[in-house]
């Protein structure tokens, strides 16, 4: 919940300037979707918004349906980041239910997942990981979870001073694809990191074998690091 339309729209302007190798996507705030379709609609900037409900329509005053989303090109919506679980407790079965209602209107669902200190104290973590994949995939097709990119987001490392080196992401990752794999039968599963991703270390996490890109927080409020961070990416795609 961050930046006004003063501040996003020379924002988008430089944005949608760049050339990158990588794949970029920009989760906007639900209410500048109009303003990210008008700007970026003709760039090679992918956006998306940060949340959805799971029901098409009905009396869910506030809420706002992936139908409403779509009216306005946006490709992929985050869900279950993790303020939507800690902060507005959504459980794995409201995650899972929209999920599956991203998909059905053929949107990218971005699904996060991650673990808290005290868990990751307690030797929890991969408990964690399988508990919230699980649930999240709950009766999902094989195809449609070869279309979900998955986030893994240590809650522990995000606003504490704590930071994920590269081996500790690495080891949940190449984890959480394994229990993907054994859920679906799929190899090409896309997982990215987001922890507290910035410049300083986006060189480090992206380049671990089974880290497929980044989940940028607030490293992508300022455009200047947005960019090097994905620049970053560009130089490690041959």
């Amino acid at each position: 919940m961050n930046l006004t339309k003063a501040e996003l729209v020379p924002y988008f302007e430089k944005l949608k300037k760049q050339s990158y190798k990588s794949v970029a996507v920009l989760c906007v705030p639900a209410v500048y979707l109009p303003l990210a379709n008008e700007m970026l609609k003709d760039s090679n900037i992918l956006y998306g918004v940060q949340n959805c409900y799971y029901e098409e329509s009905g009396a869910f005053t506030g809420e706002i349906s992936v139908k409403m989303i779509k009216d306005f090109n946006a490709k992929t919506v985050i869900v279950g980041h993790r303020e939507r679980r800690n902060i507005f407790n959504e459980t794995d079965e409201i995650v899972n239910a929209k999920t599956k209602k991203v998909l059905e209107n053929d949107l990218t669902p971005i699904l996060c997942f991650g673990e808290t200190l005290n868990e990751r104290n307690q030797g929890l973590a991969k408990d964690v990981v399988f508990r919230q994949i699980h649930g999240a995939l709950k009766d999902i097709s094989k195809e449609n979870i070869s279309k979900i990119i998955f986030a893994y987001e240590p809650i522990w490392a995000i606003g504490t001073g704590m930071i994920a080196t590269g081996e500790q992401a690495e080891e949940i990752i190449a984890y959480a694809k394994k229990i993907i794999y054994d859920i679906s039968g799929k190899k090409d599963i896309v997982i990215i990191y987001g922890g507290s991703l910035k410049l300083g270390n986006a060189k480090e996490l992206l380049k671990m074998p089974s880290i497929d890109g980044g989940l940028v927080g607030s490293a992508s409020l300022n455009f200047k690091d947005f960019n090097a961070i994905i620049k970053s990416a560009d130089s490690l795609i041959s």
